[in-house]
């Protein structure tokens, strides 16, 4: 049956939503695709519950291709789980919890890890038994604090997650590269413009790990590949390149006087002032920013010193990612106040050590190197500060921002900055969490081996929204046609019965041949207002049969191209199957 405009549940808007934000936001609304019922929550309308069906569809097939077994796990999980893994605090906010009568403590799952452990552990016992792999496609719940730009960024969104397990490193990485295949196989079909990164594990844990981020400008992602095409990443998994270090002597540390210089801007000003031998510039100097950092499930915060070049802000995505899974916050006022010997805008690291505050450097601070940086006195600061021989930091950290045109930890190219939506991530993660849930298997010695995990994820529902932002036009959605909502569109215009006497020929011949048809069937609908309507709804190709009729032509419309051409309307059916089958 063809899909019948005139009773389909269908309305579109010729507003944009006053809370969208991004162009897939506002046009998934306004197409009847979605409906927002609170912030970050969304229902499903027909057309739009027939898109992510096909994202499914495409996702299962290939899982299925790499011996994947589907399973389904419950949304609603018992605390201890996530206590048992660590990730209950982990989580932390991010979790939605409820009690049951009882007073028992539940959650909604933001993922499934704990369940596909014990699951395995339960049903396996044996080398015999793997290596496994298993996915589901499931609704996961996170509270996020400012859910955003539609369905991207949801409280509660649709993903495929799959786990491998395996006894041996080496049987990992085959199910790792197995992942990494069928992903790309995934996103090829979806039609997508994407990239594989390198990226941080975060609260998931484990070792190797890579995103694929739909290139996008709306994307919440930043990443960086290499202008020698060697090299593509996440900006939080960015390494930064040292500096090769000046084997000279520097100057005795010297202390400087430079009242009112609390910002970079205003102490490199005071620099040019002072007789000190030499110019410097913002690179010249250290910035010291103050954190309180508390891990999880911690009672107390513990103060945290970054130190990073002064023409450097600190990225708080590679600084959260650095610090993970501890929570951090910025020092504000209160708390300098609560810490006196902290003298904010002049902080210095020489004092630091002896304050027994842990103070991380960036990478560009390397033993050798001489600093102008605070003195821990107000209006205050000191020239020639030198790593190792002035300061001694406790470690490194990468937290500063990566900009166009850095080196390429790779081959020593520059770096191009872009953004991204994640669409997917795989994890190697090792026996984070068999070792949590005591998971092992005999071995062919008899003796119990370890067993090891990969974790992969897709966002299905987001994966909507992200094709959407590649491939709208100022008309509307141009949906490729592997998940578009129905092959053709078929659009009968007029009040000529004959007209939709055709149509209805038409749409009947199609079916016959395979194809699914979205029929613009409407009485008493303006043509502009349909034609409209096919352009924004944006099935790849439209089919218009109305006045061209009597002279035996109806038009078919490339929606992607924008392309149109009149076909007699005796072959039209099998012209448009041509069409649809890519053999026209």
């Amino acid at each position: 049956m063809p899909l019948r405009m005139s009773s389909l549940l269908l309305r579109t808007l010729r507003e944009d939503p006053a809370e969208a934000e991004v162009p897939s936001h506002r046009l998934l609304v306004r197409a009847g695709y979605v409906r927002r019922i609170a912030p970050g929550i969304y229902s499903w309308l027909p057309l739009g519950r027939r898109i992510l069906a096909n994202v499914e569809r495409t996702v299962r097939e290939e899982m299925e291709s790499i011996g994947g077994q589907e399973v389904l796990f419950p949304a609603l999980i018992p605390r201890e789980y996530f206590e048992t893994s660590g990730r209950w605090d982990v989580y932390g906010e991010l979790l939605f919890t409820t009690q049951d009568r009882k007073g028992a403590d539940f959650l909604l799952a933001p993922t499934h890890e704990e369940l596909f452990t014990t699951m395995v552990k339960s049903e396996t016992s044996s080398y015999k038994d793997f290596p496994k792999i298993l996915f589901q496609i499931q609704t996961k719940y996170r509270d996020e604090a400012r859910p955003r730009a539609g369905i991207l960024r949801g409280r509660e969104f649709l993903m495929k997650d799959s786990y491998s397990f395996d006894l041996d490193e080496a049987g990992l990485q085959v199910a790792y590269d197995a992942h990494r295949a069928a992903y790309i196989r995934i996103f090829d079909r979806l039609g997508m413009n994407y990239r594989v990164v390198a990226a941080d594990s975060g609260a998931m844990g484990g070792t190797a790990s890579e995103e694929f981020l739909a290139v996008a400008p709306t994307g919440e992602d930043t990443f960086v590949s290499c202008e020698n095409g060697d090299y593509a990443a996440n900006v939080e998994a960015v390494t930064t390149v040292a500096p090769a270090v000046d084997e000279r002597e520097h100057p005795p540390i010297e202390q400087l006087d430079t009242p009112g210089t609390p910002s970079i801007e205003s102490l490199v000003a005071r620099l040019a002032q002072l007789p000190l031998g030499r110019s410097f510039t913002a690179a010249d100097t250290l910035k010291n920013i103050v954190l309180k950092t508390t891990a999880p499930g911690a009672a107390e915060y513990e103060v945290v010193v970054i130190g990073v070049p002064g023409d450097r802000d600190v990225d708080v995505k590679r600084l959260e990612a650095a610090l993970g899974p501890a929570t951090v916050e910025m020092f504000d006022t209160a708390d300098f106040e609560q810490h006196p010997e902290l003298v904010r805008g002049y902080i210095g690291p020489q004092v630091l050590r002896d304050l027994k505050i842990r103070y991380l450097v960036d990478p560009r601070v390397v033993d050798g190197t001489a600093w102008v940086t605070g003195a821990n006195r107000e209006d205050v600061h000191v020239a020639f500060a030198v790593a190792g021989r002035d300061f001694f930091p406790d470690g490194t950290i990468e937290a500063a921002e990566i900009r166009a045109g850095d080196t390429c930890p790779q081959c020593g190219g520059s770096l191009v900055l872009d953004r991204g939506i994640e669409i997917g991530h795989i994890f190697q993660l090792g026996t984070f969490h068999s070792d949590a849930f005591d998971l092992s298997a005999l071995g062919p010695d008899g003796k119990p081996a370890r067993v090891t995990m990969g974790s992969y994820g897709i966002g299905v529902s987001r994966a909507v929204a992200a094709i959407a932002e590649q491939t709208y036009d100022e008309k509307g959605l141009r949906w490729p046609r592997g998940i578009s909502p129905a092959d053709v569109h078929v659009v009968a215009t007029g009040k000529d019965a004959a007209v939709f006497a055709a149509a209805d020929t038409l749409v009947g011949e199609l079916e016959s041949a395979g194809l699914t048809v979205l029929y613009d069937d409407r009485k008493g609908v303006s043509p502009g207002v349909k034609f409209n309507d096919s352009e924004l709804i944006g099935v790849p190709t439209i089919v218009v049969v109305g006045r061209g009729v009597a002279e035996g032509l109806i038009e078919v419309k490339d929606r992607r191209s924008g392309q149109r051409e009149n076909v007699a309307v005796a072959g039209a059916a099998a012209h448009v199957v041509a069409v649809v089958r890519g053999s026209a």
